[in-house]
């Protein structure tokens, strides 16, 4: 970081390469056994039971067809979608899987069912080489709309000239995907920042989270600080931000150039008890963060509780900036949680494929459900994978080579090069051979 010309100049963080993990992580790669989507959904189903969170909307009972409750997931997280999806498969009929979606998929369902899946990954010895589950980041990924009109979805400059939504997803740093909602591709993200962080249901303690510039507002930095989360956003406009000083402008002669408005402090003070009403209504899960922000954001005259909120958050950014620029180690926690939210992005890429992976669907309901369905499949691959790699570094230390944590920690369990998505889908197969896979192991590894 340079200071010159009354500027700030501040130098973008580099990856560094690291031979020895990438070459660790191809050698785990290719150990992972080969498997089809259909028999690690059923794997992963019987490890962590997932599949209790989704009761009879009537009866409460779970599901006792357990191919068609899979079968369904599928379908959503593929975008496959109900009669495609039993035309491919065997096993589950069409009328099974619209019974089952009627009775069992709900948005709560898949919440629970995330969360179990979730804390059962948070659980596993192995995936704190990656993180302890304290910190996140989280991002849109842009999902093209088949249609125009009110069903279309927006249009957002940054996307082009298509149509389309945004799955705005929230990961742990131990990579699972512990929060997701459809938003409008021309909604700003900062509102729904929170409500990842407030309402996730999992055992994950998060204290710091991560975003990109379009996360970040002075609001979030107020009600982040204020719930207890540390808000680090990577700006990507951080010199032309000004920081925003207590005490008079002139008080500071030498970085004159570099600050804003004074803090209204007045401001804070008479509204500081509804600003702790308002942190408590959140709290308790009594409003979602983003429903009160866009309403703040939506009075024609800026009231005196959304200024208070803009002020204490303007505190917090410029705290958080002097914080980045003398922090190197900050700068790259951020990095590097954002690269996992990029990870994640070419996971889903590789499984929502069917109908060129658009979304038809006209309802917000079963858009919520393509995404949790997604979200869902992503957090058992997540699952399956930290198995699996977990055993490959045991053997691995078993033929005395060295697999130190620091390497492990460059790996990554979103890889899906060993799993097959598409082609028929044989349910009662894939039940019937359910239990833990051998290691893809050479045939002289597997013959000592």
């Amino acid at each position: 970081m340079r200071y010159r010309d009354d500027r700030l100049q501040i130098s973008p963080v580099r990856t560094i390469a690291t031979p020895d993990a990438e070459a660790l992580a191809d050698r785990l790669d290719a150990m992972m056994p080969r498997i089809r989507i259909t028999e690690l959904l059923h794997e992963v189903a019987q490890e962590t039971g997932f599949l209790a969170a989704f009761t009879n909307l009537r009866t409460g009972e779970p599901c006792p067809n357990e191919n068609a409750l899979l079968a369904t997931i599928l379908a959503d997280a593929t975008n496959l979608g109900l009669s495609r999806m039993a035309a491919a498969s065997q096993g589950v009929t069409r009328d099974q899987l619209l019974w089952t979606h009627d009775a069992y998929i709900r948005d709560d369902s898949y919440r629970a069912a995330l969360a179990l899946l979730i804390n059962a990954h948070h659980r596993l010895p192995f995936s704190r080489v990656w993180g302890d589950g304290t910190t996140s980041s989280s991002d849109g990924q842009f999902f093209r709309a088949a249609k125009r009109g009110a069903s279309g979805g927006d249009i957002n400059a940054r996307y082009g000239v298509d149509h389309g939504f945004s799955f705005y997803t929230h990961n742990s740093d131990q990579r699972a995907p512990y929060h997701v909602k459809v938003i409008s591709a021309a909604t700003h993200e900062a509102p729904y920042v929170l409500d990842g962080l407030t309402s996730h249901g999992t055992d994950l303690r998060i204290v710091e989270h991560y975003t990109d510039t379009g996360g970040a507002t002075d609001h979030v930095f107020a009600l982040c600080a204020m719930l207890g989360f540390r808000f680090c956003p990577r700006l990507r406009d951080f010199p032309d931000r000004r920081l925003a000083p207590i005490a008079p402008v002139t008080a500071y002669p030498s970085i004159t150039p570099l600050l804003g408005k004074r803090i209204r402090t007045d401001i804070i003070g008479e509204q500081w008890e509804d600003v702790l009403r308002l942190v408590g209504s959140i709290k308790a899960g009594h409003v979602a963060p983003s429903v009160m922000l866009r309403k703040l954001a939506a009075y024609e005259r800026q009231n005196q509780l959304d200024v208070a909120l803009q002020e204490i958050g303007k505190i917090e950014r410029t705290l958080f900036m002097l914080d980045w620029l003398e922090n190197p180690d900050l700068r790259r926690r951020c990095h590097a949680g954002l690269n996992n939210s990029e990870q994640r992005h070419a996971l889903t890429q590789a499984i929502y494929t069917f109908r060129q992976g658009r979304i038809i669907d006209r309802s917000h309901e079963a858009q919520q459900y393509r995404a949790s369905g997604l979200n869902l499949l992503v957090a058992a691959i997540v699952y399956w994978n930290t198995i699996y790699m977990d055993a490959a570094a045991q053997h691995l230390r078993s033929t005395s080579v060295a697999v130190p944590d620091d390497l492990l920690a460059h790996t990554s369990p979103v890889g899906w090069e060993h799993i097959a998505f598409s082609g028929d889908f044989l349910w009662d197969r894939a039940a019937a051979s359910a239990g833990r896979k051998a290691l893809n192991l050479p045939p002289d590894s597997r013959a000592a």
